[in-house]
């Protein structure tokens, strides 16, 4: 008998001992006006920030995990938090006016976030979105799967461009005709993590997740890893469908990649830049350092990949049956809108989808620029650009409608609620290009 009490003892301590997923974990985020150091300017530049840092604290849960967000706001105006890509419960999303009133200056709200999905997120707010973001309010959640994957490292790469002047202050107008004549806010300075060109310290061997989270009110980045391959084993936080290798990935507001690098064993004392290539003039935005020490052992192992998450072939018989086309015109707020089917926001051209029945949605763009369009609660996958099959093996929450494009899309509504649905070039979202998705039992 004492024996058997003895291993249910130790049964019982092993099981204590275990990580509780299901676990709550307490955070505190307080949006403020805080100071943050650029390197080209000898003064520090007056930036908004959670908890005082550029960017946000990182957070970290693990899948069926629950956060309790204690935010406060410290700001001379309201604001909220949206948890970009997250699939939570709908009051959780944080989008004033359709999800919760805006928090008052001095007052806070309480998020709860029950982590359904493993992946790289992150979060902004959704009130005066082109101003609070441009003034620095953004930070990554990541949501570690179950079982530990054996990377070497993981890196966390917040990409962003800030529009700074002369003396280092941020430019204050927003919104501008410029902006809404063209793809919103792009800035003169690239940071990630807040640092201009930084440097990160790998070893020889190890192999490397690397998150990449584009951040940017507007601008579009086109990541390449200069001298070194890497897989895309992530796309908005879902693992891909099929692993594959980076080449030309747009990355615009909103989207994110999670890749898996591998640093040669003889590669010591070298060093990788990783540069924006979108634009005519490549820029360098870090840059992933070899120490002279031995070569590590290189991890074995597969990434997951979710080969059966929203198929293609589930959509081959259903018609599309909602089409926002995409353009602009004279009027609204800033005397340019940005609108969808002729109707700028809040008077937008919505749609109301059953529980759990696969949906096509098509975005017509008719005009010149670039609309990142992203729903939130859902991810979807893109079955057609401009009437041709596409071949995309990943699932996305945020897809970029080119220039005089149409892109079709498939998905399932599997939370009810009502979820909005935007560009997220700021600009242009503030100038009207918001409408909503409404999921009904």
């Amino acid at each position: 008998m004492k024996s058997i009490i003895s291993i249910l003892n130790v049964i019982l301590c092993v099981l204590l001992l275990q990580p509780n997923a299901s676990a709550e974990k307490q955070i505190r985020l307080e949006a403020m006006e805080s100071n943050h150091q650029f390197p080209f300017f000898e003064t520090q530049t007056a930036v908004w920030s959670y908890n005082g840092q550029i960017p946000g604290p990182l957070i970290r849960g693990k899948k069926g995990a629950t956060l309790v967000i204690d935010f406060v706001n410290k700001l001379k105006e309201p604001t909220s938090i949206h948890w970009h890509g997250l699939r939570i419960d709908n009051a959780m999303d944080g989008v004033p006016g359709v999800t919760q009133d805006p928090v008052k200056p001095g007052e806070n709200f309480g998020y709860r976030l029950r982590l359904e999905d493993a992946g790289t997120f992150w979060y902004h707010p959704h009130f005066n979105s082109s101003e609070q973001l441009g003034r620095g309010l953004k930070g990554v959640l990541i949501v570690d799967e179950v079982e530990k994957q054996p990377w070497s490292r993981d890196l966390v790469w917040l990409m962003d461009d800030w529009l700074l002047q002369k003396d280092g202050n941020i430019y204050p107008h927003f919104n501008t005709h410029h902006d809404l004549m063209h793809d919103g806010r792009w800035g003169n300075a690239l940071t990630v993590n807040g640092k201009f060109k930084p440097e990160f310290e790998v070893k020889p061997g190890e192999r490397i997740r690397l998150r990449l989270i584009n951040g940017a009110n507007a601008r579009i980045f086109l990541p390449h890893l200069e001298g070194l391959s890497a897989d895309v084993i992530a796309v908005d936080g879902k693992p891909v469908t099929q692993i594959f290798p980076l080449n030309q990935f747009e990355l615009s507001p909103g989207n994110r990649i999670d890749l898996d690098i591998t640093v040669p064993s003889n590669a010591g004392g070298k060093t990788y830049t990783v540069k924006d290539r979108f634009t005519r003039r490549q820029f360098v935005l870090a840059s992933l350092k070899v120490s002279q020490s031995e070569s590590v052992k290189t991890p074995d192992f597969i990434p997951p990949t979710a080969e059966n998450y929203i198929p293609p072939q589930d959509f081959d018989n259903i018609a599309v049956s909602k089409t926002w086309d995409l353009n602009a015109f004279r009027g609204g707020q800033y005397g340019i809108a940005w609108a969808m089917n002729s109707k700028i926001w809040p008077e937008a051209d919505k749609a109301d989808y059953p529980l759990g029945v696969p949906q096509k949605i098509k975005f017509d763009n008719s005009s010149t620029r670039l609309h990142p369009m992203h729903i939130h609660g859902v991810f979807f996958r893109v079955l057609e650009r401009n009437g041709q099959k596409a071949e995309e093996p990943f699932t996305r929450d945020t897809v970029l409608v080119g220039p005089r494009e149409s892109v079709t899309i498939g998905f399932i509504p599997e939370h009810p609620g009502i979820w909005l649905t935007h560009c997220h070039i700021q600009s242009h979202a503030e100038a009207g290009m918001m409408t909503t998705v409404e999921v009904k039992k």
